[in-house]
């Protein structure tokens, strides 16, 4: 069995969203920056699925945590 660490581009791919590079940067700026008091899992742009995944891989600190971890701190990024 091959394992693989997660990265945004599988983290992409896992919600059902366009994973290229192009893509990833294409979201973040459409959906961000996140105001401090959004929790990335509570944004209002996600689906109730992605919502619930994103949710529960934080609090369980789980396998994608690190890299859902990663995409909140883009999505409240300011340039």
């Amino acid at each position: 069995m091959e394992l693989t660490t997660p990265t945004l581009k599988t983290l992409f791919e896992q919600l059902g969203l366009n994973s290229d590079q192009a893509s990833i940067n294409a979201f973040v700026a459409q959906h961000g920056p996140l105001p401090d008091d959004v929790k990335v899992s509570e944004a209002d742009f996600w689906t109730p699925p992605q919502q619930k995944f994103l949710k529960s891989e934080l609090l369980l600190d789980a396998e994608w945590a690190e890299v859902v971890d990663e995409l909140n701190v883009l999505l409240h990024k300011v340039d």
